[in-house]
């Protein structure tokens, strides 16, 4: 299972592509990776540079909180490699990834709804502190092993898979280690390329696992310096996108990846020419309990 991670397509994107002349849009399809999302990569470093450092054993269970892929993918290393999850999450997560999480045998604690994934942080924190030899804290937005995830296997990957040609690099802000650790190593294969950062425009918004950086507890992984640009998404712009990825380039993702296909086109609009490449964090099948897909019937 955890060869399976990792080595993700990348897919141009035809028809909504089109609309820019002069740029190639592409996306990395995220979703291939057998968690289903992203977040596969830096849970599986973490877990394993925690192994390695001696500081999960079997008899700790490991702990963090979650919006949900991130959860979800501790919970299918944890089973596959024998120890215990227990995640906190908001409680208004989706179901189909509370089902997935209790599916791969997590333990779940849910969080007031209205604090978002900072009330989740507080919580796992709490818990952390009050019994640090019964847990391991992964702590994944502090943990310099989520970004390092990325640098050492997103980024090579698609400058492999772009043959070096990537001009522009776009990714969503949560933890931030997606666009902070790619970012990074991009950079030094070619300083060249700019690397655009979004995050919601406002505090109380619809694009899940997303933070809203003025308002939210920063994670310790974010360097803003890191990015050439940064962009603010709203919730009614991604939710379009996502509708029109689905019925006019065939891909069934995530709001995030819809917030990405927007930020892509604003960023290609600016240039003549160019190769813009974003993440596609997952699939839309854990949010199909989201009514927004019966909009524009």
């Amino acid at each position: 299972m955890i060869s399976l991670v990792g080595n993700t397509p990348l897919l141009r994107l035809q028809r909504i592509g089109a609309e820019v002349a002069g740029v190639e849009l592409y996306a990395k399809a995220e979703w291939a990776n057998p968690g289903g999302s992203v977040k596969d990569r830096p849970a599986l470093n973490i877990v394993l540079e925690a192994e390695r450092a001696g500081l999960l054993t079997k008899d700790k269970i490991l702990i963090d909180s979650t919006s949900g892929n991130t959860g979800i993918a501790y919970a299918m290393i944890c089973a596959a490699r024998g120890f215990r999850a227990k995640l906190w999450l908001p409680a208004n997560a989706s179901v189909e990834r509370k089902r997935i999480l209790k599916a791969y045998g997590a333990e779940l604690v849910y969080t007031d709804p209205m604090e978002g994934s900072d009330g989740a942080i507080r919580g796992v924190r709490q818990a952390a502190s009050e019994n640090p030899q019964l847990y391991y804290y992964a702590n994944q937005y502090d943990n310099p092993a989520n970004w390092r995830a990325h640098y050492n296997t997103t980024a090579p990957e698609i400058y492999a898979q772009t043959e070096g040609r990537v001009t522009h690099f776009i990714a969503g802000l949560g933890t931030s280690g997606t666009f902070v650790g790619t970012a990074r190593r991009l950079k030094e294969l070619n300083s060249k390329i700019r690397c655009i950062s979004f995050q919601p425009d406002s505090p109380f918004h619809g694009l899940e696992g997303m933070k809203h950086m003025p308002t939210a507890i920063v994670p310790g992984i974010y360097d803003p310096q890191v990015a050439d640009e940064n962009l603010e998404m709203s919730t009614e712009a991604a939710y379009a996108m996502t509708l029109r990825l689905a019925r006019e380039e065939g891909l069934l993702v995530g709001v995030s990846a819809g917030a990405a296909m927007v930020a892509a086109l604003k960023v290609a609009k600016q240039v003549e020419r160019g190769v813009v490449v974003m993440i596609f964090p997952d699939s839309g099948d854990k949010y199909l309990s989201e009514r927004f897909w019966d909009e524009g019937r």
